[in-house]
Formats: C-alpha cells, sequence, structure tokens
C-alpha cells in the first residue's frame, strides 16, 4: 500500500524484546497518531517478543544496562529516593531473582504513575491505526509461528517492508 506523503510519518524498526525497551516505540507511535502522522514498526529480531499473545516473556534486565535506574517502588520517601542500580554493585544485580525483582518494579512503578500495560498500550496503538509488520525471515530464525503472534499485524521480509514504509524517516530502536 502506497504511503501518503501528505501526512507526516514515522516508521520505527524494533530490534529488542526487553520490557524497557519495548515501551518506547509505543509511546513514540502513539503519540505520532495523535499528531496525525502514518505510523509504520517493524519487528525483527528479539522485537518479535513484543507482538507475541503472550508477553510475560518481557523483562527488564538490570545488567547491561548501567543507565536505568532502580528505584523502590513502595515505602516512605526515603527509600523511594535512591538509585540502588547505582549504589549496588553489579554482581548483585546478576544473581539469581534479581531479573524478575527489576521486572516487578518497573512494572509496578508504571502502575503507581498510571501508566498502562505494556499489551494495553500495544492494543492502543492497533486501535489508532498503526500498522505493526513481524519480520518473517526473523520468525523463522527465532523458531516463531504465525498462531504465536497477536492478530491485526502484518508479515514481511525486511525488502517489503521498507518498499512499503515512509522513505524519509526511520528511527532505529
Amino acid at each position: 500500500m502506497p504511503i501518503d506523503d501528505s501526512k507526516g510519518q514515522l516508521s520505527i524498526i524494533q530490534t529488542k524484546g526487553t520490557l524497557d525497551w519495548a515501551y518506547p516505540p509505543m509511546i513514540l507511535a502513539s503519540t505520532a497518531c495523535v499528531m496525525d502522522k502514518e505510523v509504520n514498526l517493524f519487528f525483527t529480531f528479539y522485537g518479535l517478543r513484543c507482538l507475541l499473545k503472550n508477553t510475560n516473556s518481557l523483562r527488564v534486565s538490570p545488567v547491561g544496562n548501567p543507565a536505568m535506574p532502580i528505584h523502590m517502588p513502595f515505602g516512605p520517601s526515603w527509600l523511594r529516593q535512591p538509585d540502588f542500580r547505582q549504589s549496588v554493585p553489579d554482581l548483585v544485580w546478576a544473581l539469581p531473582g534479581m531479573t524478575r525483582f527489576a521486572t516487578w518494579a518497573f512494572k509496578k512503578q508504571l502502575k503507581n504513575q498510571g501508566q498502562l500495560s505494556f499489551a494495553e498500550l500495544r492494543d492502543l496503538c492497533l486501535e489508532m491505526g498503526v500498522k505493526m509488520t513481524a519480520c518473517e525471515m526473523s520468525i523463522e530464525l527465532m523458531g516463531f509461528k504465525h498462531t504465536d503472534f497477536i492478530e491485526g499485524i502484518d508479515y514481511a521480509g525486511a525488502a517489503t517492508y521498507f518498499a512499503n514504509s515512509p522513505q524519509n524517516q526511520s528511527l532505529f530502536i
């Protein structure tokens, strides 16, 4: 389907499959839709996890992301203030259970701020008209089947995506 050049356009390529990397493209996509832009998201490699029916595999890893702050999402203000990611040694964040803790804390913080769950935000983007495309090559490579994914998405290879997505703007996440 040809792109309508009279509207603004946004193309985002999603390669990451963690919860903290899943939110930004959806936030940008929904915002662009509200601003009447045509939005295309292409999910490849680990980013395919963002399109799965079951999003339980989307987690937050405190290891390998030194910029990610980790605050307690509960308790008195003095306990919620410190950035535990900066004050606790990296070795501790690699211990069993820390990814589960970081994911729980991230979800709790979102809920405390009245934000939508990832699945709700993704569904909202689809309702708003965001076009989501899953990479066929990555689906095969990662061992997924079309039945693993949510309804309302397209399937295509990279060449088809680039031929049918905005030519003048592309953001890689």
